[in-house]
């Protein structure tokens, strides 16, 4: 199967200019003006459209066994309708439950994954620690191309990783190559204010973003930064929602350590008044951690973007329906954690960021894709408008608008946090692996079409992180 692409501006995270895409065998095969491609080659018109690479959503959980219920979107509903929205690859987690091996959750997941319809990828959550962890995380690195590693500093008496954890961790990853990535929230703290509004009588949705305020996300992500630091490691914090974490990730950036932050658009756009909605299943509809915060922070986060500090943009797709959320109908800490947004994220940020002047079109795509698939080492294979890449493009048409609505999305969920919203800017046609599975309001996604993508260790930081640690080695003082 083989496509041309024609009459379209070429947007990437370096350049825009006018070309032509030609693709075949599910890679770009040229780029360019007058392309001599075969006369059966299946002809897309995007005049007055932009072409850009498919968006990279670096934090996903579908299918997720969570708080006692199972996330109600499975990998194929959840990658076609991310597919719709214009993201081509996710990259989800696999969660081990306490004790449990990391190979043999992986081995679930990928079972799991194997219905996918775009490419993915697995971050693979430490959340205990033996001599079995540690050698698993190299086998997982050498054999299965996973070069990152999640901790959940939240969630006490469940997947938290101490301090005990971090450390060895921390360690075993800058050891196989690999980036440590934090969920940044200070699980003890969490837990005793949940217990303290608890017992003052607050048990609707209301008590959630009270139980994790601002200052938890901070001290967290201090003390994961300082983890990094001391190992000499790179680290990537997910979900940055508060300003509190993005002070000490620019902090730390400035003292020129590597430290990568993600933001999710929920974060950028919705603010903490949903939980005190007067209806409770709206409320809870919107529990997810770290919360929706006060607008100061959503100002903050868009600063976060714009100067660098803030590099990748996600979703924390987890979805979990009216009933599943009734589960914490007397006890906001026992609601299933989750929103949704795949289908959604690149048109809520083109709408919001490159319409308003707070990003470029090369930003939005740096934002969307390319920046995670540096990251996360897979780049040019993902992330970019070239020869040989994958032929993973999205069509884009600034002037196509919609209504955004869980009645007509394709996500699997009673529920849109971005019910009502007004966009402009939408995908128009989705390419991936070189085929059309999105064009003109029609979804063509295959079960099954999703590669599972292994990416490299090493990425070039830690050429220049261990140049460093050697340079600083403690010696031994004869005495």
């Amino acid at each position: 199967m083989s496509i041309l692409i024609k009459g379209g501006t070429v947007v990437t995270a370096d350049q825009t200019r006018r070309a032509d895409i030609y693709v075949e065998d599910g890679v770009i095969k040229a780029v360019g003006l007058d392309i001599d491609a075969p006369s059966d080659a299946e002809l897309i018109d995007a005049g007055g459209q932009y072409v850009i690479p498919g968006g990279i959503d670096p934090h996903t959980h579908m299918q997720l066994p969570f708080m006692g219920t199972v996330a109600s979107e499975d990998f194929y509903t959840g990658t076609a309708a991310g597919l719709a929205g214009g993201t081509t690859m996710i990259i989800d987690f696999v969660i081990p439950s306490p004790q449990q091996p990391l190979m043999d959750a992986y081995k679930q997941w990928r079972g799991w994954a194997e219905k996918a319809a775009a490419d993915y990828s697995f971050h693979v959550a430490v959340t205990w620690w033996d001599d079995s962890v540690h050698a698993d995380m190299g086998t997982l690195v050498a054999e299965e191309g996973v070069n990152s590693f999640k901790h959940f500093m939240a969630y006490k008496n469940a997947i938290m990783a101490g301090d005990d954890i971090l450390f060895p961790s921390f360690s075993r990853a800058m050891e196989l190559g690999a980036i440590p990535t934090v969920h940044a929230e200070n699980g003890e703290m969490v837990y005793q204010l949940q217990q303290k509004l608890l017992a003052a009588g607050i048990t609707g949705p209301e008590g959630h973003p009270l139980s994790r305020p601002p200052e938890v996300e901070g001290e967290a992500a201090a003390r994961a930064i300082r983890f990094a630091n001391v190992i000499g490691v790179p680290l990537y914090i997910v979900h940055v929602s508060a300003s509190d974490a993005l002070e000490e990730i620019t902090r730390a950036r400035n003292a020129g350590q590597r430290v990568f932050g993600e933001v999710l658009a929920g974060h950028l756009l919705v603010d903490d008044s949903v939980y005190r909605h007067p209806d409770w299943q709206t409320a809870a509809a919107h529990v997810m951690s770290p919360p929706f915060r006060d607008k100061k922070h959503q100002d903050a986060l868009w600063r976060g973007l714009q100067s660098g500090n803030l590099q990748t943009t996600a979703t924390d797709h987890c979805c979990f329906c009216a009933d599943q959320k009734a589960m914490g109908k007397d006890d906001f800490s026992k609601i299933p954690n989750g929103t949704a947004g795949i289908e959604d994220r690149m048109a809520v940020l083109w709408t919001h960021g490159v319409n308003t002047g707070r990003l470029t079109m090369e930003e939005f795509v740096a934002a969307t894709s390319t920046n995670a698939a540096k990251i996360f080492n897979i780049y040019p294979r993902k992330g970019t408008i070239a020869v040989g890449a994958d032929a993973d493009i999205v069509i884009w048409d600034p002037e196509a608008t919609k209504t955004i609505s869980a009645k007509t999305h394709h996500q699997n969920i009673d529920f849109n946090i971005f019910e009502g919203m007004e966009v402009k800017g939408l995908a128009a046609h989705t390419i991936a692996n070189g085929k059309l599975v999105w064009s003109n309001g029609e979804l063509r996604a295959e079960k099954g079409a999703g590669r599972y993508v292994k990416r490299p260790a090493y990425q070039s930081v830690f050429g220049a992180l261990e140049k460093q640690a050697e340079l600083a080695r403690p010696s031994k003082i004869e005495r």
